[in-house]
C-alpha cells in the first residue's frame, strides 16, 4: 500500500437489529487501498450482514455508526478513483480532489451515492447472477459499461483467462456447471473495475482446484488494482490466503481482530468432534452398472456427461461421490434420483425386495422408488413468504397433527446443527432473516423431515462454518443410526467426506477412477486437490 494513500472505507462502530435482534454490535475496521479485510465466524455471526451494509442495500442501514468512503472524485468526468494523495484522474487525466462520503447520509438516489455503488463489486455466496439466456462473453459484456469495441473484447478475453473460463466463451450462462457459473459471476464483478470488491463466501461450493483459482485471481486483482477487498468466510484456510488483516464475529460482536494467521487459530480453539458408532451396513439397496449419460453440443460434439460407471451402494452406509466441477457427479447423482434418465447402462434402486431400474418411465417404473428418495439440490430454495415451520410441514405436503408436526420440526433442527435455545426462534422466523448457512441448514432439514429411505445430498456443506458441518455430519450419521437411511454425499469437501463417508468415488472426466476407503482415494488426486483437500483442518475420526 503507498505511503499517500488515504483510507478507503472506514467502518465506525456501526450496530444493526433485525425484528429486535442484534446481528450487529459497535463493529468497527478501517480498509486501505490494496487491503483485504477477511471475516471468519459461524453461519449467522453477522458476516453477510456487513458485507450487504457496505454495499449500500437499503435494508441493512445501520442503526447507528458510519460507514465513510474516501475516494479521488474528478470533476471534469465525474470519474471516482482510489484515494491516493495528488493523483490525476485515471480516466481523463484531469486534476481531483479527496472526498469523504459518510454513505448512509446519502439519500438512495443521490447521484454520488449511485456512481459510489456502481463501483463497489459483490459476489454473493450460492447466487448465480448471470443472464441465463446470454453466452458467457456478452455477460462479461453487459458488466462493462460504454467503452470501444476492441477494448470490451480484449477486456472480456483477458477477464475469463484469468478465472480459466475461455473454453466456455460461447456457451449459454444457464448451461454452465455450477462452479463455471460462479467463475463466470466473479469475471462479470471484475469487469466492472471496482474501488471495493466484496466476497461472501466466494469459493464455499467450489471444488478444490476452482476455489484456489478463484483465491488466485483475487490476490492478482488486488496487487495488480489496488482495490480494496472484503472477504467472507469460516475457513481458516481461505482467510489466512486472502487477506492481510481480519475479524472474528461471533453474533454479531467483534471477538479478535488483528493478524489472520492469530484470529483464525483462536476462532478455531474448542474444535472437538466425537468418534461416530459403528453401524451394521446391510445390502446393495442402489446398483449402478455401466452408466452412461452422453449429450450432444454444437460447440463440443459429444459430451460424456457419465461414461460407464459402475458400482453398488449398501443399505444403512454414507457413500461419497467426489470430484471437480464438471466431474459428473451431480449428473450421477440426478440419474440415481430418477430426474435424469441415461443413455446406456442401467441404475437401479431396491425397493422392498425388487429392484426398480430409475430408466424405466411411470409410476411402476422408477415412479415406485421416487417417494422413498430425499433429494437436497445444490440451488435449493425456501419459500419466502412462509415461515420455517411452514417450509418444514405444510409447502412440502406434509400431512400430520400441528403439534406433531412442529415437534417433528423441531428435531429435525436440531440434528442439523440449530441450538436447542435458538429453535423456537428460527420457528417462526421468515428466509430472508436467516443467514445463508442457516438457510442451507433449513433446506437440508425439509428433506430429512419427509423420512426418505435414500438421502441425496449435492454439495451439503457449501457455506457452512465448521462447527455447524460437524453437527450435520453428525446428524447424517444419527439419521443413518436412528432411521436407516441411506446417504450420497455429493461433495468436493474431503474433509467432510473423509469424516462422514463410509465409502466414497472419485469422478473425473465421467468416469470413477477409484473407489473405496475415503482416506485411500486421496492418492488419486492431485498434489494441488490433496492440499485443499482439509479445509478446516479438523477430523472427526
Amino acid at each position: 500500500m503507498p505511503e499517500e494513500a488515504e483510507p478507503l472505507v472506514t467502518i465506525d462502530n456501526v450496530s444493526k437489529s433485525f425484528n429486535g435482534n442484534t446481528v450487529l454490535r459497535d463493529v468497527s475496521a478501517v480498509i486501505y487501498p490494496g487491503d483485504v479485510l477477511g471475516l471468519i465466524g459461524r453461519s449467522g455471526a453477522g458476516k453477510s450482514v456487513l458485507i450487504n451494509m457496505l454495499r449500500g442495500n437499503v435494508e441493512y442501514r445501520p442503526d447507528s455508526g458510519k460507514v465513510i468512503y474516501r475516494v479521488n472524485h474528478c470533476a471534469s468526468c465525474d470519474n471516482l478513483d482510489l484515494p491516493f494523495k495528488g493523483a490525476s484522474c485515471t480516466k481523463c487525466g484531469g486534476g481531483t480532489k479527496l472526498l469523504a462520503i459518510d454513505f448512509w447520509a446519502l439519500g438512495e438516489n443521490d447521484k454520488l451515492r449511485l456512481a459510489l455503488k456502481q463501483r463497489i463489486a459483490i459476489m454473493l455466496q450460492r447466487t448465480f447472477a448471470l443472464f441465463g439466456d446470454m453466452s458467457v462473453i456478452e455477460n462479461i459484456f453487459e458488466a462493462m459499461g460504454k467503452c470501444k469495441e476492441q477494448e470490451k473484447v480484449d477486456r472480456a478475453i483477458e477477464l475469463l483467462k484469468m478465472v480459466n473460463l475461455t473454453q466456455r466463451t460461447t456457451h449459454i450462462a444457464r448451461d454452465l456447471s455450477g462452479g463455471e457459473k460462479q467463475r463466470c459471476v466473479l469475471a462479470r464483478q471484475l469487469a466492472r473495475d471496482p474501488l471495493l470488491f466484496l466476497a461472501d463466501e466466494p469459493t464455499g461450493t467450489l471444488d478444490p482446484g476452482t476455489a484456489e483459482l478463484v483465491h488466485r485471481t483475487l490476490v492478482e486483482m488486488s496487487k495488480k488494482t489496488n482495490m480494496g477487498m472484503v472477504v467472507t468466510s469460516h475457513w481458516p484456510k481461505a482467510i489466512n490466503r486472502l487477506s492481510n488483516k481480519a475479524i472474528w464475529l461471533e453474533a454479531g460482536e467483534m471477538m479478535k481482530r488483528g493478524d489472520p494467521v492469530d484470529v483464525t487459530k483462536e476462532f478455531m480453539v474448542g474444535f472437538a468432534p466425537k468418534d461416530p458408532e459403528p453401524v451394521p451396513i446391510g445390502g446393495s439397496i442402489v446398483r449402478v452398472t455401466d452408466a452412461k449419460k452422453y449429450y450432444y453440443s454444437i460447440v463440443r460434439g459429444v459430451v460424456k456427461a457419465v461414461d460407464g460407471v459402475t458400482f453398488d451402494i449398501k443399505e444403512k452406509e454414507i457413500f461419497g461421490l467426489v470430484g471437480l466441477s464438471g466431474a459428473g457427479k451431480t449428473t450421477l447423482s440426478r440419474m440415481i434420483a430418477g430426474i435424469t434418465s441415461g443413455t446406456g447402462g442401467n441404475v437401479e434402486v431396491r425397493i422392498g425386495d425388487d429392484w426398480v431400474s430409475m430408466y424405466d418411465l411411470g409410476e411402476f417404473g422408477r415412479g415406485r422408488a421416487t417417494p422413498y428418495i430425499g433429494l437436497l439440490h445444490q440451488e435449493y430454495s425456501l419459500y419466502p413468504f412462509n415461515t420455517i415451520l411452514q417450509n418444514l410441514t405444510n409447502c412440502i405436503g406434509l400431512k400430520m397433527p400441528a403439534e406433531f408436526g412442529k415437534m417433528k420440526a423441531i428435531q429435525v433442527l436440531s440434528g442439523v446443527g440449530f441450538e436447542k435455545k435458538d429453535i423456537e426462534k428460527i420457528l417462526y422466523a421468515y428466509p430472508d432473516t436467516l443467514s445463508v448457512g442457516e438457510k442451507q441448514r433449513v433446506a437440508m432439514a425439509s428433506v430429512l423431515i419427509r423420512e426418505p429411505r435414500i438421502v441425496i445430498l449435492d454439495e451439503p456443506t457449501g457455506t457452512m462454518d465448521p462447527i455447524t458441518k460437524i453437527n450435520v455430519a453428525t446428524s447424517i450419521l444419527t439419521a443413518r443410526k436412528e432411521l436407516g437411511e441411506t446417504f450420497i454425499i455429493v461433495s468436493h469437501d474431503m474433509d467432510f467426506v473423509v469424516n462422514c463417508c463410509d465409502r466414497a468415488a472419485i469422478m473425473k472426466g465421467g468416469k470413477v477412477v477409484a473407489e473405496g476407503d475415503p482416506k485411500s482415494i486421496v492418492a488419486h488426486m492431485t498434489a494441488e486437490e490433496r492440499e485443499e483437500m482439509m479445509k478446516s483442518g479438523v477430523e472427526m475420526a
